[in-house]
Protein backbone atom coordinates (compact mmCIF):
# COMPACT_ATOMS: atom_id res chain seq x y z
CA UNK A 1 0.00 0.00 0.00
CA UNK A 2 1.30 3.46 -0.91
CA UNK A 3 1.89 5.75 2.05
CA UNK A 4 0.63 9.32 2.19
CA UNK A 5 4.27 10.49 2.07
CA UNK A 6 4.87 8.52 -1.17
CA UNK A 7 1.67 9.94 -2.66
CA UNK A 8 2.79 13.48 -1.85
CA UNK A 9 6.27 12.89 -3.32
CA UNK A 10 4.68 11.44 -6.46
CA UNK A 11 2.32 14.37 -6.95
CA UNK A 12 4.20 17.61 -6.21
CA UNK A 13 1.47 19.57 -8.02
CA UNK A 14 -1.08 18.58 -5.35
CA UNK A 15 -0.46 21.55 -3.08
CA UNK A 16 -3.62 21.02 -1.03
CA UNK A 17 -2.60 17.54 0.16
CA UNK A 18 1.06 18.61 0.48
CA UNK A 19 0.11 21.44 2.82
CA UNK A 20 -2.01 19.09 4.96
CA UNK A 21 0.79 16.47 4.95
CA UNK A 22 3.46 19.02 5.89
CA UNK A 23 1.57 21.05 8.52
CA UNK A 24 -1.32 19.05 9.99
CA UNK A 25 -1.27 15.29 9.43
CA UNK A 26 0.05 13.53 12.52
CA UNK A 27 0.66 16.72 14.49
CA UNK A 28 -0.73 16.55 18.03
CA UNK A 29 -3.84 18.63 18.69
CA UNK A 30 -4.77 19.99 22.09
CA UNK A 31 -8.08 21.83 22.05
CA UNK A 32 -11.57 20.43 21.76
CA UNK A 33 -12.53 22.42 18.66
CA UNK A 34 -9.49 21.18 16.70
CA UNK A 35 -9.98 17.57 17.81
CA UNK A 36 -13.73 17.72 17.12
CA UNK A 37 -13.07 19.21 13.69
CA UNK A 38 -10.60 16.45 12.81
CA UNK A 39 -13.03 13.76 13.99
CA UNK A 40 -15.86 15.23 11.95
CA UNK A 41 -13.72 15.67 8.84
CA UNK A 42 -12.82 11.98 9.12
CA UNK A 43 -16.51 11.08 9.59
CA UNK A 44 -17.44 13.14 6.54
CA UNK A 45 -14.69 11.55 4.47
CA UNK A 46 -16.31 8.11 4.76
CA UNK A 47 -17.02 6.96 1.21
CA UNK A 48 -15.43 10.05 -0.32
CA UNK A 49 -11.93 11.27 -1.20
CA UNK A 50 -9.79 13.07 1.35
CA UNK A 51 -8.99 15.71 -1.28
CA UNK A 52 -12.69 16.61 -1.47
CA UNK A 53 -12.78 17.00 2.32
CA UNK A 54 -9.66 19.20 2.31
CA UNK A 55 -11.22 21.39 -0.40
CA UNK A 56 -14.34 21.79 1.69
CA UNK A 57 -12.61 22.22 5.08
CA UNK A 58 -13.07 26.02 5.08
CA UNK A 59 -16.77 25.52 4.29
CA UNK A 60 -17.07 23.02 7.13
CA UNK A 61 -15.46 25.47 9.58
CA UNK A 62 -17.81 28.24 8.52
CA UNK A 63 -20.95 26.09 8.50
CA UNK A 64 -20.17 24.37 11.82
CA UNK A 65 -19.24 27.58 13.67
CA UNK A 66 -15.53 26.77 13.88
CA UNK A 67 -16.43 23.37 15.36
CA UNK A 68 -17.16 24.97 18.70
CA UNK A 69 -18.41 21.94 20.64
CA UNK A 70 -21.03 23.80 22.68
CA UNK A 71 -22.43 25.64 19.66
CA UNK A 72 -22.74 22.47 17.55
CA UNK A 73 -24.20 20.54 20.50
CA UNK A 74 -27.00 23.13 20.66
CA UNK A 75 -27.95 22.73 16.98
CA UNK A 76 -31.59 21.98 16.33
CA UNK A 77 -33.67 21.08 13.28
CA UNK A 78 -33.21 24.50 11.65
CA UNK A 79 -29.43 24.10 11.84
CA UNK A 80 -29.64 20.59 10.39
CA UNK A 81 -31.76 21.92 7.52
CA UNK A 82 -29.26 24.75 6.95
CA UNK A 83 -26.36 22.26 6.79
CA UNK A 84 -28.23 19.93 4.45
CA UNK A 85 -28.73 22.88 2.07
CA UNK A 86 -25.10 24.08 2.27
CA UNK A 87 -23.05 23.09 -0.81
CA UNK A 88 -19.85 23.89 1.11
CA UNK A 89 -20.19 20.77 3.28
CA UNK A 90 -21.14 17.13 2.79
CA UNK A 91 -24.93 17.13 2.74
CA UNK A 92 -25.61 13.80 4.34
CA UNK A 93 -28.26 13.58 7.05
CA UNK A 94 -26.41 10.85 8.99
CA UNK A 95 -23.16 12.82 9.00
CA UNK A 96 -24.89 16.04 10.08
CA UNK A 97 -26.62 14.12 12.88
CA UNK A 98 -23.26 12.59 13.87
CA UNK A 99 -21.72 16.06 14.26
CA UNK A 100 -24.45 17.23 16.62
CA UNK A 101 -24.59 14.00 18.59
CA UNK A 102 -20.80 13.71 18.88
CA UNK A 103 -20.58 17.33 20.10
CA UNK A 104 -23.09 16.46 22.81
CA UNK A 105 -21.08 13.40 23.77
CA UNK A 106 -17.90 15.45 24.01
CA UNK A 107 -19.78 17.78 26.35
CA UNK A 108 -20.60 14.73 28.47
CA UNK A 109 -16.94 13.67 28.58
CA UNK A 110 -15.91 17.04 29.97
CA UNK A 111 -17.57 16.31 33.31
CA UNK A 112 -15.24 13.42 34.05
CA UNK A 113 -12.19 14.19 31.92
CA UNK A 114 -12.21 17.99 31.55
CA UNK A 115 -11.91 17.89 27.76
CA UNK A 116 -11.95 15.66 24.70
CA UNK A 117 -8.13 15.55 24.89
CA UNK A 118 -8.39 14.63 28.57
CA UNK A 119 -10.59 11.68 27.61
CA UNK A 120 -8.14 10.59 24.88
CA UNK A 121 -5.16 10.94 27.21
CA UNK A 122 -6.91 9.01 30.00
CA UNK A 123 -7.33 6.01 27.68
CA UNK A 124 -3.98 6.17 25.90
CA UNK A 125 -2.27 3.91 25.00
CA UNK A 126 -4.68 1.37 23.53
CA UNK A 127 -4.49 -0.92 20.53
CA UNK A 128 -6.43 0.12 17.44
CA UNK A 129 -8.99 -2.59 18.18
CA UNK A 130 -9.46 -1.29 21.74
CA UNK A 131 -9.70 2.32 20.53
CA UNK A 132 -12.28 1.34 17.93
CA UNK A 133 -14.44 -0.41 20.53
CA UNK A 134 -14.16 2.59 22.85
CA UNK A 135 -15.09 5.05 20.10
CA UNK A 136 -18.04 2.91 19.01
CA UNK A 137 -19.25 2.85 22.61
CA UNK A 138 -18.73 6.59 23.09
CA UNK A 139 -19.54 8.23 19.72
CA UNK A 140 -21.67 7.67 16.62
CA UNK A 141 -20.50 7.05 13.03
CA UNK A 142 -17.05 5.93 14.17
CA UNK A 143 -16.03 2.74 12.42
CA UNK A 144 -12.54 1.28 12.40
CA UNK A 145 -11.11 3.27 9.49
CA UNK A 146 -12.50 6.57 10.80
CA UNK A 147 -11.07 5.87 14.26
CA UNK A 148 -7.69 4.81 12.85
CA UNK A 149 -7.33 7.89 10.66
CA UNK A 150 -8.48 10.21 13.45
CA UNK A 151 -5.94 8.75 15.90
CA UNK A 152 -3.09 8.69 13.38
CA UNK A 153 -3.85 12.22 12.18
CA UNK A 154 -3.88 13.61 15.73
CA UNK A 155 -0.75 11.85 16.98
CA UNK A 156 -2.32 9.13 19.14
CA UNK A 157 -1.22 6.29 16.85
CA UNK A 158 1.99 6.13 14.80
CA UNK A 159 2.01 5.83 11.04
CA UNK A 160 1.22 9.30 9.72
CA UNK A 161 4.62 9.63 8.06
CA UNK A 162 7.34 7.36 6.74
CA UNK A 163 10.53 7.33 8.83
CA UNK A 164 12.46 8.90 5.94
CA UNK A 165 10.01 11.81 5.74
CA UNK A 166 11.36 15.02 7.33
CA UNK A 167 7.90 15.71 8.79
CA UNK A 168 8.13 12.45 10.77
CA UNK A 169 11.07 13.85 12.74
CA UNK A 170 9.46 17.26 13.09
CA UNK A 171 6.42 15.62 14.70
CA UNK A 172 8.45 13.17 16.79
CA UNK A 173 10.29 16.08 18.41
CA UNK A 174 6.90 17.37 19.62
CA UNK A 175 6.49 14.10 21.56
CA UNK A 176 2.96 13.24 20.42
CA UNK A 177 1.12 10.61 22.45
CA UNK A 178 2.32 7.70 20.25
CA UNK A 179 5.88 8.37 21.41
CA UNK A 180 4.93 7.53 24.99
CA UNK A 181 7.50 5.09 26.28
CA UNK A 182 10.08 5.79 23.60
CA UNK A 183 13.40 7.12 24.76
CA UNK A 184 13.77 10.76 23.83
CA UNK A 185 17.22 10.14 22.36
CA UNK A 186 15.70 7.66 19.90
CA UNK A 187 13.71 10.51 18.37
CA UNK A 188 16.75 12.44 17.17
CA UNK A 189 17.97 11.31 13.74
CA UNK A 190 21.69 10.69 13.41
CA UNK A 191 23.65 12.07 10.45
CA UNK A 192 23.24 8.71 8.68
CA UNK A 193 19.42 9.05 8.91
CA UNK A 194 18.98 6.32 11.51
CA UNK A 195 17.46 7.03 14.89
CA UNK A 196 19.95 6.96 17.77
Amino acid sequence: MTSYCETIRGHPEDTLNKKYHDTQYGFPLTDDAALFERLMLEVNQAGLSWTLILRRAPGFRRAYNGFDVDTVAAYGEADAARLLADAGVIRNRLKVHAAVENARRIQGLRGEFGSFKGWLDAHHPLSLEEWTQLFKKTFVFTGGEIVREFLVSTGYLPGAHDHDCPVYWQIARLLPPWTLGLRKVALVPHEDGAAH
